[in-house]
Formats: structure tokens, C-alpha cells, sequence
């Protein structure tokens, strides 16, 4: 049985988490927190980030890399677009994600209200969490309301894709910290999260992260 390295608390590693049960395949998941990681880990993530993944003798690392691979192995249900604009499309979104969204929810939410304080012991720097919220949030939210459909529970055509899952993991970071999506300034958003989070794949790992946070 495969196994994924990481806590879930990591948009990165509920990304695979989520792949993989969109997939229907079992896997183990060793909870580790990427601090102060072993030589052993760095053998699997050399940048001793998570997720990692062994899979018998094979082992990756980086939710995007794990993702691609789990798609070829098991190619049902299909989280890439067989077209080409939307397959595109599809990794456009994962890199909004990764690339956008985490830089803010991440550093400047999600560390400043949860990790730090919990983990790290360090205090709240409220106005960096203020700014955040208040200005660099809401064009990153305008942009994901324009590319959606009325309605629609998915970013790319009809098909749940690898994008869906990158955008709506960075989300749940997001609302673990209290903050939410004004359903009248982002309605299309709102409820394209609402849906996306209702999936099978996503509703038992966010209460089981509320779980962590609250333990």
C-alpha cells in the first residue's frame, strides 16, 4: 500500500490526499511535520518538504509531481482534461493555487493565526493578517469569480480536475482560521467551494483537521 508523508494541515499534502481517494486507492499516511526532518526523509523529499509518497520502491515527492504520477498509474477517474486548452487550463489553476493563493492564505494567514502560534510559539502579527485579508485576498477571489460559470462546480468545463483540487485545498487553510467568502461580493465562488468541499474526497479530511487543531 502506498504511503503519503505529511500532516493534512498542509494544503499540499490534502491535495494528494484528496487525488487519491478521488482515485479510490488506499494508502497509509505517516503524519510528518516538516521540521527539523531526518536524513532519511531527505532521502525521499531532498528539499525535506511535504508531501512525500513512496509507492513499494518508487518515491516522489511535491503534491504536483505525486498527483502526475498517480494519474498515470491509475488513470480513472481522469483529473487532467483529455482536451488540450483544458488540460492547460487545469494546470493553470493548480499553479494559481500553489503559486498564488498559498503565498498569502499561507505566510500570512494561516501561519500568522494557526501554525505560528500553536507550533512555533510566536505571536500574531494582526496587521499582517489585516492586509492580507482586507487587500490581497479579494483580487486573487475576483479573478477565480470571473472564471466561473453560473452554477458551476468545477473551473474547467464540466470534469473535477487536478485545478479544482489545488484552489479549494489552499480554501480550507483559509476557513480554518475563521475567514470565509463573502457569499455577495464572490457568490459563483462561494458556492463552487461549498460544492467542491462536499465532495467524498474532501468532507472527512476538513472535521478531521478541525480535530488536530482543537486537540
Amino acid at each position: 500500500m502506498p504511503t503519503v508523508y505529511g500532516i493534512s494541515l498542509s494544503p499540499f499534502v490534502r491535495k494528494v490526499r484528496v487525488a487519491l481517494a478521488e482515485k479510490g486507492i488506499a494508502y497509509d499516511l505517516d503524519p510528518v511535520i516538516p521540521v527539523n526532518v531526518s536524513p532519511e526523509f531527505r532521502k525521499i523529499s531532498p528539499l525535506g518538504k511535504v508531501p512525500a509518497f513512496r509507492d513499494g520502491n518508487i518515491t516522489l515527492a511535491d503534491s504536483s509531481v505525486i498527483i502526475a504520477y498517480l494519474e498515470r498509474i491509475h488513470p480513472n477517474p481522469p483529473l487532467y482534461p483529455s482536451d488540450p486548452y483544458e488540460y492547460a487550463r487545469a494546470l493553470w489553476f493548480e499553479e494559481y493555487a500553489d503559486g498564488g493563493l498559498v503565498t498569502i492564505i499561507g505566510p500570512k494567514i494561516f501561519f500568522q493565526k494557526v501554525a505560528g502560534p500553536r507550533f512555533f510559539n510566536q505571536k500574531t502579527d494582526e496587521a499582517v493578517v489585516k492586509k492580507a485579508v482586507e487587500e490581497e485576498l479579494p483580487p486573487m477571489f475576483d479573478y477565480l469569480e470571473s472564471q466561473l460559470a453560473p452554477g458551476a462546480s468545477t473551473l474547467v468545463g464540466k470534469q473535477f480536475t487536478v485545478g479544482d483540487i489545488g484552489v479549494a485545498s489552499q480554501f480550507v487553510n483559509l476557513f480554518h482560521c475563521g475567514y470565509g467568502v463573502d457569499t455577495k461580493r464572490w457568490p459563483k465562488l462561494a458556492a463552487y467551494l461549498a460544492a467542491v468541499h462536499e465532495r467524498p474526497s474532501f468532507r472527512p479530511l476538513i472535521p478531521e483537521e478541525r480535530a488536530m487543531l482543537q486537540g
